[in-house]
């Protein structure tokens, strides 16, 4: 009796035993099946995210470089006979002016600023402004000191940290320059002509000076300066941000207009030797 009973008792447990044999097994597969689906699933949300993140990279990379190309396409030179209007020495007091009048004629001019101005705040709406109107600006030193640009030789240097200056406000990465005073006789070395070439930059001088700093007492004479000297189907005109130009800038476009000449801005795709020095690589 004693013997049944215990193999009677023994029965349950080996069943206990062989059915855990079975159900742990099984539920260990079972959470390692969910395991690795919830870590599918998440590997396949992160996949999901991180390509939708690349394509919407893409797409505003795609954006960005159609703006781009919009702002940088050139406006076709016109047939006949053109002009660019360029004022050096600002930004200034006069700016807005200089900008309220072009944009009445819906004229884009050309504006070569100095450092010692564009590091003023108080004219950096006025800088943005130029540039969101079609205006292009290209350097003017920093110093517009003839001894520091040239005697000791910080032409480059004064520049590169001008067109920095006008970078930083504007984001247009300019690298046209125009030497205070033109570039002769200051860029008679070859050796500071290489060094503008080496770190591409572009200079433009005039072939028209109309005298207006000079001219606060007689603001007329600078119209009659500039009709005097209309000789070329391709004029650059140097003016410069002052008083006197402001009170006669209107007769002056009215006078090119009537010269048959078309206003144009500098673009760099369109650029062309305009220097002293005769130096084609500038």
């Amino acid at each position: 009796m004693s013997t049944n009973n215990e193999e009677q008792h023994k029965k349950p447990t080996y069943l206990l035993i062989l059915l855990s044999l079975l159900i742990i097994p099984t539920c260990i597969l079972g959470i390692l099946a969910i395991k690795s689906y919830i870590n599918q699933a998440s590997a396949t949300s992160k996949a999901q995210e991180a390509l939708k993140k690349e394509q919407q990279v893409a797409a505003e990379n795609e954006q960005i470089e159609e703006e781009e190309e919009t702002e940088t396409e050139p406006t076709p030179l016109p047939d006949g006979k053109i002009v660019y209007l360029t004022f050096d020495d600002g930004p200034s007091q006069y700016t807005a002016e200089i900008l309220n009048i072009l944009k009445e004629h819906d004229i884009q001019a050309t504006f070569f600023m100095q450092g010692i101005n564009l590091q003023k705040q108080k004219w950096h709406d006025d800088v943005k402004r130029a540039v969101d109107e079609g205006h292009y600006i290209g350097a003017h030193s920093m110093t517009h000191d003839y001894q520091i640009l040239y005697e000791q030789q910080h032409f480059v240097a004064e520049m590169e940290e001008t067109l920095q200056i006008i970078d930083d406000i504007t984001g247009t990465n300019p690298r046209l320059v125009r030497a205070p005073y033109g570039s002769a006789p200051g860029l008679n070395p070859v050796e500071t002509r290489d060094e503008i070439v080496d770190v591409d930059m572009q200079l433009w001088d005039w072939t028209i000076d109309s005298l207006d700093w000079d001219l606060a007492n007689n603001p007329q004479q600078i119209v009659t300066n500039i009709q005097n000297e209309l000789n070329n189907e391709r004029e650059v005109i140097l003016m410069h941000e002052k008083q006197q130009t402001v009170q006669v800038l209107p007769q002056i476009i009215e006078l090119l207009k009537e010269e048959g000449y078309e206003f144009v801005v500098y673009h760099p795709s369109q650029h062309f030797p305009m220097n002293f020095q005769y130096d084609d690589r500038l």
